[in-house]
């Protein structure tokens, strides 16, 4: 399957590179950064890789208190 954006070290990623990898997908070829992720996503999908979701950055617990010593 052609994919119109270039991949970032030139050449498509095996799935594992991809799972593994946050970016795919060349940084210089988009004006803003809302393009890059519809365009990372749609790399994905193209390789079946899971798609990252915005909560995957957020902790799922709670943060501890600091050790006051």
């Amino acid at each position: 399957m052609d994919f119109k954006y270039r991949w970032k070290n030139g050449n498509q990623p095996t799935q594992d590179e991809a799972a593994r990898s946050d970016y795919l997908l060349d940084k210089g070829q988009f004006n803003n950064e809302h393009d890059r992720k519809m365009a990372e996503a749609d790399a994905r999908r193209v390789l079946g890789v899971p798609i990252p979701i915005p909560d995957d950055e957020v902790p799922v617990l709670p943060q501890a208190a600091p050790m006051i010593s």
